[in-house]
């Protein structure tokens, strides 16, 4: 019997190189041949040109649809330990989360996930959008690694990762329904999912329409067990800071405990329109995805005594995201000259938050510790519209020398609305001391910001096939871009109330910038069976604006509290990287053996680093310094026998800076109220490690199939991932921490009947491991006794404990 598994996953996608013009899309491209090939080859198509894995020339790996399935990787959480080259964070539902290429990230870890990662480029089919959509009904899913400006419309700095949907089928209706049902340690509730396609054709072999859609309730783990009952009215510390949360009756008559705050409840659906003619291709694609929860999946280091699943916050933290994605995507053959790719798509996401900002305000040292019902949250919301337009013309008539030309343009807008609330402060007889103006909301500090970008660009690759054996590439891309920004901050409490963002008092401004990226590749074929390339090019990562911020009005009143931004502080540029690297691909033994390999160094210049205003302490981005990783990784997959293969992963990275950065990181200067001054910066240096990937990370996985009847098998699947230790903040500078290696394993059992049905068993985390991955803010922070109340302002992300389930497919 065949083992699709061998055929399907850990598929990989290449770049242009010289050969004969393919059908027309590329998923129709990579299905003709694989249909046509041996059931040992793997079929790879990242520029529509469908080639076995060995004739591939750069470092680009992929997942298949069988392996995204059977392993239930359900968003881009999953995908870290599958891929080599890659770290990625798990902070829960609240975001996408963090997503570290190479190691190029020289910010802080966290314990909220970052939703807008513009180092790396983020496709659903063609079309750019920054968003963890869940991966139902993919064909697979690329990770490319390394500047990839040249042949993309996106100018990636890191590398890009692509979801590659199933398309409409005009031939025959076809569909499936899924259901899983979980239960996971430390959760009260049984976590589910349901979710279904359906494939309609409209008008026979022409149009057809296909519709993904489902729901997941991920149960969550993380209780809160001190948040107070009523904000401004309960005391979040009934006691004294010797015993904080005072007696048994102080907690009852203040507190409350919510569980499970961490949840995930997620909508999400994919609806295609494809018409397929002769000599054109066409789809309209609308997706939307609404994820809710209501807190971090986080502790607080046990500062109040809480567990490893607890968290000490005041108050829940819900946070809503949404996307929405419309987009066209066309090709049309050009006799046998051309083909023409067109991609156009119009986003818009929004981002509905809050968090606990008790303690950012204490640590301020107002006083605000005076009144003892003192609680703070916020309210934040960020959208963002952005539309995308590429055309590419590759070239289709065959002979030595292939081509692409492509140009892109890329618009978009974000807004920002934030606000501090301090309930009951105003009428209390402490903010009436501090001579407050109280207003309805108890709004205490307010900002906005909006920003409107316009990308352009330029680029194409060439390729000349020297001999059969021996091909070389090059690639140049133009960019430039217009950024124009205007925002502003303002004290409520001080300036007076206000009642939208057009109240708060704002400044302009505007910058722009261009550049070149190159690349140049070559390989040599040395049989059927061994490929060597060698590959160098460079990328960028758009500047920006710091919005958040009013610019400050010189010369500035030091005697008073000044909350603003500086000139150089408005603003932060493009940085750049510099790729290079050499890669072995290899198979033995009639196929049934693969082995890939490269080595890499990247060198790093002018970094976006996350910094903050020296008068307010406000987040911002700047630029400064420079880095140096290099590594390599291995990936292997070998077919023991027809029934037992085995696979696995492994990289190594070297991430380190190469030049000092003065004054980068901010930190309490003492755990004493009275010392000053009360906040420090401290400067990271040359040689010091960068935070946010591991040095050593790996898997290892084992499939055995047992055929079962004429047409059943019963498969055996099991997993094991290895993450290395990582550091929270640079060089581990400033009170930083090194998050200690953590190891798991996940297995299932299927019995499957053809293409028809299947019913599992599975685990997640057997060995129910605990692992940090991820701190927000420094031990400085840690337990600080401020007018006696204690400060929660650290926290600890955690790794998702032990789920076992059971779930069914069948497909028609």
């Amino acid at each position: 019997m065949t083992n699709t598994m061998f055929r399907t996953a850990l598929m990989s996608a290449t770049m242009l190189m010289g050969v004969s013009a393919q059908p027309l899309l590329a998923q129709d491209a990579a299905q003709e041949a694989a249909d046509e090939s041996d059931a040992d080859t793997i079929v790879v198509t990242a520029t529509r040109r469908a080639l076995s894995l060995q004739d591939v020339p750069i470092n680009i790996s992929a997942i298949g649809a069988e392996e995204l399935e059977d392993q239930r990787l359900n968003d881009i959480r999953d995908l870290g330990a599958f891929t080599p080259g890659i770290t990625i964070t798990d902070t829960g539902p609240r975001g996408a989360g963090t997503i570290v290429m190479r190691g190029l990230s020289a910010d802080d870890s966290s314990t909220f996930a970052d939703n807008g990662n513009n180092a790396i480029g983020v496709y659903l089919g063609e079309v750019p959008l920054y968003f963890d959509f869940k991966l139902i009904d993919m064909a697979r899913v690329e990770v490319l690694l390394g500047p990839q400006g040249t042949l993309y419309g996106l100018g990636t700095l890191a590398g890009a990762l692509r979801y590659i949907p199933e398309r409409p089928d005009p031939t025959k209706i076809s569909g499936s329904a899924h259901a899983r049902v979980f239960g996971m340690e430390e959760s009260k509730d049984v976590g589910y999912v349901f979710d279904g396609v359906i494939n309609l054709p409209i008008i026979s072999d022409r149009l057809a329409f296909r519709s993904a859609t489902g729901y997941y309730y991920d149960p969550g783990f993380i209780d809160y067990p001190f948040t107070v009952q009523t904000i401004g009215v309960s005391r979040p510390q009934p006691g004294p800071a010797s015993n904080p949360l005072g007696t048994p009756a102080q907690q009852a008559a203040n507190l409350r405990r919510q569980k499970d705050v961490n949840f995930g409840k997620t909508f999400t659906t994919r609806n295609q329109l494809g018409l397929t003619l002769d000599t054109m291709k066409a789809y309209l694609t609308y997706a939307f995805q609404e994820v809710k929860t209501d807190g971090r999946q986080a502790n607080g280091g046990g500062v109040l005594g809480e567990g490893r699943y607890e968290g000490p916050w005041r108050v829940l933290e819900p946070a809503t995201r949404r996307a929405h994605l419309l987009s066209l995507e066309v090709e049309v053959e050009l006799g046998d000259f051309a083909q023409l790719v067109s991609s156009t798509g119009y986003t818009r996401t929004s981002n509905n938050s809050s968090v606990d900002v008790t303690d950012l305000l204490l640590d301020l040292d107002y006083g605000y510790e005076g009144f003892p019902a003192f609680t703070g949250f916020t309210r934040s919301n960020a959208r963002t519209r952005q539309f995308n337009q590429e055309i590419r013309l590759l070239s289709t008539h065959g002979g030595p020398f292939s081509w692409v030309l492509g140009a892109f343009y890329n618009k978009s807008k974000t807004s920002t609305s934030y606000r501090e609330f301090i309930p009951g402060f105003a009428a209390s007889p402490t903010g009436q001391a501090f001579g407050v103006i109280p207003n309805a909301d108890d709004n205490e500090y307010a900002s906005f910001g909006r920003s409107n970008i316009k990308e352009r660009a330029i680029f194409g690759e060439a390729t000349y096939q020297v001999t059969p054996e021996w091909q070389i590439t090059g690639g140049l891309r133009y960019y430039g871009y217009d950024l124009q920004r205007i925002g502003g901050s303002v004290l409520p409490y001080f300036d007076g109330p206000i009642a939208s963002d057009d109240d708060i008092p704002s400044s302009q401004g505007q910058a722009s910038a261009s550049g070149v990226v190159y690349k140049a590749n070559t390989s040599y074929k040395f049989s059927d069976d061994a490929l060597i390339y060698l590959t160098y090019s460079t990328g960028y990562r758009l500047g920006g604006a710091n919005t958040g911020a009013a610019p400050c009005v010189l010369p500035l009143n030091l005697n008073q509290q000044n909350i603003c931004a500086l000139p150089n502080e408005l603003f932060y540029g493009p940085d750049e990287t510099e790729n290079f690297e050499l890669g072995v691909r290899a198979t033995a033994f009639d196929k049934k053996l693969s082995v890939n390999l490269s080595v890499f160094q990247v060198n790093w210049d002018g970094i976006q680093l996350a910094s903050a205003t020296e008068f307010g302490g406000i987040g911002i981005l700047t630029n400064g310094g420079a880095a140096r990783n290099r590594g390599f990784d291995f990936s292997f997959r070998a077919q023991i026998t027809p029934e037992f293969s085995l696979r696995g992963n492994y990289s190594y990275l070297d991430a380190q800076l190469t030049a000092d950065v003065p004054n980068l990181l901010q930190i309490r200067n003492s755990q004493v109220a009275s010392v000053r001054p009360k906040f420090v910066r401290v400067g990271v240096f040359d040689g010091d490690r960068l935070p946010g990937s591991a040095k050593h990370s790996g898997s290892f996985a084992a499939d055995y199939v047992v055929p079962v009847g004429d047409n059943g098998e019963v498969k055996f699947n099991w997993t094991a991932t290895y993450t290395g230790n990582i550091l929270s903040r640079v060089g581990n500078r400033g009170f930083g921490e090194t998050l200690p290696d953590y190891l798991t394993h996940r297995a299932a059992i299927t019995y499957q009947v053809a293409d028809s049905y299947e019913i599992s068993l599975f685990a997640n985390n057997i060995t129910n491991e605990y692992a940090v991955t991820g701190i927000s803010n420094d031990r400085s922070r840690f337990g600080f006794v401020n007018g006696g109340i204690i400060s929660r302002y650290y926290g600890r992300s955690v790794l998702t404990p032990r789920v076992i389930g059971i779930e069914a497919r069948y497909s028609f």
